[in-house]
């Protein structure tokens, strides 16, 4: 009866298209955070096959909600979920940092086989600057680069960071982008928020020795904002040096600056912002083009009396800079005791529907992971059922690459059956179906993407599986590594 059900259901859907079609491009990403093992591994020192298990029950949780990216958080504080010429293995793998996994494997490259295997993006989240969690309990190897170059450090709130100041820091967080880029097959690199620590109540950032030595008669707030985007030009052309189909992105903190400080600021009275306290100027790298999107961590509820989450997704979408904008949702308010509005059902609902309402956005990432297991407020079941029941590609960037892949070529074997097959020689990422209710002109803008399949030559194809899609027709495409969609063909 459930599934009679949704077929029904399916099928109004699909003849209400017009009113109700849902968008065949939107980035639907989810943060999986390895620090202090707050996603995965579910705690220190796990054998390999667990850890393994539980990433791909990890991946098929979010690939059932309808996501089609993971944001995978592998170098947490300086070290690494792979192994590093640079840095030692990651503590939160093994229980100590410089340990490998036993058995041996490589967990970046496992991440990512089973990551593409379903057909969604892998983007390598680093933490540029942070390198030690907790000067008092963190495991640290002797190999670790604070110490072994102790000078480009600074303490600050009980943790270590590199200082940007240093030039030796910038160009040691550039080798291990290049390393990664080199050896693994990434579809974007990701930055989180800490770039310059978040203040403490009457503590200064101790860059003392730095500032001194290279500051060059700067205005301080300035010399820190300009490290920062020193190493952001330098990531950004070293990435296009080594694969230029990778993207970068960066998720700030969710203001950038505030309007009383600023006239291009947004209409908040946030304690800290990006601008004026990480000294992070996101706004410079998107007009120059150094970032290909910008997923602000929009963690408030609409109606928020000092960060509004509207007044920021607008704010937002309108300083973009014709580069993409995915909004970071803190689903993980809702397990918090204090928070209210983020017991109402309908919060996480709303904002997607405020987003998908703004052309000037491309899509949501999630933090984090673990919340999805509980379904929060029924959140799961809407992503599956409703907003995300129909996959979406994620949305191309025509300035990393725009052109398309060849179409398919059709070959009928029998009634309902087909060998569907790509002839291009370029790699490809998926087929995709779309469905087209009658009456409607055949463009791919009317139709509804319905399904996904990951191979990159040959699929084999029973038309009779896809139910009451078949009372509309069926067309199929290619989808190349940097999401360009081929021309279509119509099954016949």
């Amino acid at each position: 009866m459930r599934n009679l059900l949704a077929g029904i259901l399916a099928l109004l859907f699909l003849g209400n298209a017009k009113a109700q079609k849902p968008p065949q491009y939107e980035f639907r990403g989810v943060w999986i955070a390895t620090v202090e093992n707050i996603d995965w591994p579910s705690k220190k020192g796990l054998p390999s096959n667990q850890q393994k298990e539980e990433f791909i029950k990890i991946l098929d949780m979010h690939k059932r909600n309808g996501m089609n990216a993971v944001v995978v958080q592998i170098r947490p504080v300086t070290d690494a979920f792979y192994p590093s010429q640079y840095e030692p293995w990651s503590e939160y793998l093994t229980g100590r940092q410089g340990l490998p996994p036993s058995p041996y494997y490589d967990p970046l490259a496992f991440m990512i086989e089973e990551t593409h295997k379903r057909g969604m993006e892998f983007h390598a989240w680093l933490n540029p600057y942070r390198a030690v969690f907790n000067i008092n309990t963190s495991s640290i190897s002797p190999t670790h680069v604070s110490r072994l170059f102790p000078k480009w450090f600074v303490t600050y709130g009980g943790k270590k960071y590199f200082d940007p100041g240093v030039p030796e820091a910038r160009e040691h967080v550039t080798r291990v982008i290049k390393d990664i880029l080199e050896r693994y097959d990434l579809d974007a690199i990701h930055f989180d928020d800490y770039f310059y620590p978040y203040r403490e109540p009457g503590k200064e950032i101790p860059d003392y020795a730095s500032f001194a030595k290279y500051g060059n008669g700067m205005n301080k707030d300035d010399w820190r904002r300009s490290n920062v985007d020193s190493i952001i030009k330098m990531l950004h052309n070293t990435i296009r040096s080594v694969n230029p189909r990778v993207k970068f992105g960066i998720s700030p903190f969710g203001v950038w600056r505030n309007s009383n400080k600023d006239a291009m600021g947004s209409n908040t009275t946030a304690g800290q912002t990006n601008y004026d306290d990480l000294y992070a100027d996101i706004l410079l790298w998107l007009r120059k083009g150094w970032i290909d999107y910008v997923a602000p961590q929009l963690y408030w509820e609409i109606g928020h009396k000092v960060v509004d989450y509207n007044i920021l997704l607008d704010w937002w979408a309108n300083h973009s800079y014709g580069r993409q904008l995915f909004i970071g949702q803190g689903i993980y308010r809702s397990l918090e005791a204090r928070t209210g509005a983020w017991k109402t059902k309908t919060e996480i609902p709303k904002q997607i529907q405020a987003l998908r309402a703004n052309p000037l956005v491309q899509g949501s990432i999630y933090f984090s992971s673990k919340t999805f297991e509980s379904n929060p407020n029924g959140w799961s079941d809407s992503l599956r059922n409703n907003y995300y029941h129909y996959p979406a590609l994620v949305p191309p960037m025509k300035w990393i690459d725009s052109i398309a892949p060849l179409k398919p070529i059709i070959e009928k074997l029998a009634k309902n059956k087909y060998r569907i097959m790509y002839r291009g020689s370029e790699p490809v990422k998926e087929f995709v179906l779309y469905s087209l209710p009658a009456g409607q002109p055949s463009t791919i803008s009317n139709a509804i993407l319905i399904k996904e399949y990951v191979e990159d030559k040959v699929l084999e194809l029973n038309t009779a599986t896809l139910d009451n899609e078949m009372t509309n027709r069926i067309f199929i495409a290619v989808v190349d590594r940097n999401n360009n969609v081929s021309d279509w063909v119509e099954l016949k």
